[in-house]
């Protein structure tokens, strides 16, 4: 696990979380604010992905819809922030591209580093420009139920920080089709996201 932040440190660490947040439920929330609390990240920012090369866009809500719905979810914790830096940038889009644009924008004092379940972990070689990423990024991989195993190239990686964060499988494709059903699903959203998606009428 990430060692904690070291008093007087310039640097400031933040976590991105990528995701579609289709809609941003508790499993997020606890995962991002067990990171602030128990890393040495600073802050964790959720980059709301517009269209990722891996998934379709069938189901997704528009991209300003799930920026508020995950702008509302995090209202109450200062060290999360709700990030729209996607949305600007030429699609299809990939992580390298975003963590590039973001050092040219933000400059130096900034560290940026990736969030990541551990199933991601097991296909992060596919992704483009993975070396190049490790190269200059640290990873931060929480544990999920998955199938298949760790490449052994990202075993013992200096990079690689796997986080003790509790297991979280709940999954946001769930919540949709078990909402649009009928059921009450109100306990695996945050209050501000059940009410934002039950007045919307969102996943009818």
């Amino acid at each position: 696990m990430a060692g904690v932040k070291q008093a007087g440190s310039a640097m400031k660490k933040i976590g991105l979380f990528f995701g579609t947040f289709n809609p941003i439920h508790i499993g997020h929330l606890v995962i991002a604010n067990y990171l602030v609390e128990f890393s040495d990240l600073d802050e964790v920012w959720f980059v709301i992905t517009p269209k990722s090369p891996f998934k379709t866009k069938q189901t997704l809500l528009d991209d300003h819809h799930r920026y508020q719905m995950v702008f509302e979810a995090i209202s109450d914790y200062p060290k999360l922030k709700a990030s729209k830096v996607e949305f600007g940038l030429p699609q299809p889009n990939y992580t390298i591209n975003t963590l590039v644009h973001l050092e040219e924008k933000h400059g130096k004092g900034i560290k940026f580093c990736l969030i990541m379940g551990e199933d991601n972990l097991k296909t992060f070689h596919k992704w483009k420009n993975y070396e190049v990423i490790l190269e200059n990024h640290e990873l931060y991989v929480y544990p999920r139920v998955s199938q298949g195993s760790v490449p052994q190239r990202f075993e013992g990686h200096p990079r690689i920080h796997h986080i003790d964060a509790p297991i979280m499988e709940i999954s946001a494709t769930f919540i949709r089709k078990q909402h649009k059903a009928g059921k009450n699903i109100r306990p695996m959203l945050p209050e501000h996201v059940w009410k934002y998606m039950d007045e919307m009428n969102f996943y009818r």
